[in-house]
């Protein structure tokens, strides 16, 4: 095996998820360095904690767990013990100080994160809007959504819609094209929370390129021309800056990144409404 790169075991008794994301953020931290992910998510029984281990065994490396039961993890820590192999249990401290904070114990109960309660139908219903209300689609009820990006062609609307979404925001989005009027019902909207996307003109126009390219479309238009670019993006910000919308350079930002300032943008937007 490759000297910079390890096994890393990531078990846990519901999806794994929040485990996943931890450990990638954790791993983002040391530069050259490549973990192998083993990912061994619902393990709720002896028998699954045997197989994690004999894997272990198999490929020695470290163990990050979220187990809540307290003989499975006693099991796992104890098996990792005699393989010599680090055991860490990621959210303990934040469990532990949240318990002596709020004076109540943890209910122990795996995957309550998942329960099908009503935060998780909102987030459900929120994905349905977005996918509905995609690229300019369903413009009659925009004023439904919670939050609407309006942004010129290739700024990550989708994907930071759907994004959005999982966080249990509405979210719509509508292109800006150069001389093409924004639809109506999007300037009467009232209730959301618009914000246009934007993107540094040279990066834009790569990332067309490799678009095109996909697409099979390699032909030269002003979709890529990079004056036609810079006049569009320079057109959007000033028509954003003359209707007051917060804007976003999406840049050198990645999607996460983008939406969190969104739900920033919209949590001060809420504290001042209130």
């Amino acid at each position: 095996m490759d000297p910079r790169s390890f096994h890393l075991h990531l078990v846990s008794d519901a999806t794994g998820e929040t485990l996943g994301s931890l450990a990638r953020a954790c791993m983002a931290q040391f530069e050259g360095v490549r973990s192998i992910e083993h990912l061994w998510p619902m393990v709720r029984n002896d028998r699954q904690i045997a197989r994690v281990l004999a894997a272990v065994k198999a490929e020695p490396g470290v163990v990050l767990f979220t187990i809540v039961d307290d003989d499975l993890r006693a099991t796992l820590e104890e098996g990792c013990r005699n393989l010599n192999m680090p055991c860490i249990p990621v959210l303990d401290p934040v469990i532990r100080a949240l318990a002596a904070f709020l004076g109540m114990e943890s209910r122990g109960e795996p995957g309550r994160q998942y329960a099908l309660d009503a935060e998780y139908f909102h987030r459900i219903e929120a994905m349905q809007f977005a996918l509905a209300h995609d690229d300019g689609q369903s413009i009659h009820d925009l004023d439904k959504a919670d939050v609407i990006l309006v942004g010129v062609s290739r700024t990550s609307k989708s994907p930071t819609c759907i994004y959005l979404a999982n966080r249990g925001l509405k979210a719509a989005n509508v292109p800006f094209v150069p001389n093409v009027p924004l639809p109506e019902e999007l300037m009467n909207a009232k209730r959301p929370l618009i914000v246009g996307l934007t993107n540094d003109p040279t990066r834009l126009v790569q990332v067309r390129r490799n678009r095109l390219k996909l697409l099979d479309q390699g032909r030269e238009t002003d979709y890529v021309d990079p004056e036609a670019v810079r006049d569009e993006v320079e057109s959007a910000k000033r028509y954003f800056n003359g209707r007051q919308w917060p804007i976003i350079d999406v840049a050198r930002r990645s999607i996460e990144e983008t939406a969190a300032t969104v739900i920033q943008y919209h949590a001060r937007r809420q504290r001042k409404n209130a």
